[in-house]
């Protein structure tokens, strides 16, 4: 998507409809800040605002994200590439996430390794060693915690039995025997328990 394009697009319609920068953001309940930088580019709209913008600019959402009123003829077409492009975006970002996942991991370990290894070593009382070894295990518990909620929402995992492609609830992640990112799930769509691998396209083999 062609930010700038989509910014211009905005900024366009926005004076179309009679709208200044501070009057469209207090109808938006957002900052004219936020206003500007759609129109300059910077930044896009949260998807929770683009219907309501879209109702106040008198566009389609399919408009929005072309950055030009889109003729009957191209609205399917423009229609397809956008969500192509939505969906590419989505598994870049799950790419990121994931990757944001092992870094977490690790970081966490980490503190938590060096904690213990601290209060085995260094000098001091038990109860400043108990308290190291808690804050370590405290960082480490809150790491693996968001660390695993990273893995549950980014991308999908993939029944071994059926190739359903889906996104498991925070429990049955939690509760799953695993090898790394591979999960011996059952899959709601055909019922049948399987190691299941997380994949990050959602319907491409």
């Amino acid at each position: 998507m062609d930010q700038i394009k989509i910014g211009r697009f905005v900024a366009a319609c926005r004076k179309k409809a009679g709208l200044t920068q501070a009057q469209l953001a207090e109808k938006l309940g957002v900052t004219d800040r936020a206003v500007s930088k759609w129109e300059t580019g910077r930044a896009m709209p949260d998807s929770s605002l683009m219907l309501p913008l879209c109702e106040l600019l008198d566009i389609s959402v399919n408009d929005l994200l072309c950055g030009e009123k889109v003729t009957a003829g191209d609205y399917a077409h423009e229609l397809e590439n956008n969500l192509l492009l939505a969906l590419k975006e989505k598994e870049r970002a799950d790419r990121q996430l994931l990757f944001v996942e092992i870094v977490l991991g690790i970081t966490v370990s980490l503190v938590l390794l060096s904690a213990i290894l601290l209060a085995s070593y260094a000098e001091l009382a038990v109860w400043q060693r108990a308290g190291l070894i808690a804050a370590g295990g405290a960082v480490f518990f809150v790491g693996v915690t968001c660390a695993l909620r990273i893995e549950q929402t980014a991308g999908y995992y993939r029944c071994g039995k059926c190739g359903h492609r889906y996104v498991p609830t925070f429990k049955s992640v939690l509760l799953a025997a695993h090898v790394n990112r591979t999960r011996f799930m059952r899959c709601p769509a055909c019922g049948k328990k399987s190691w299941q691998k997380k994949v990050i396209e959602k319907n491409r083999e």
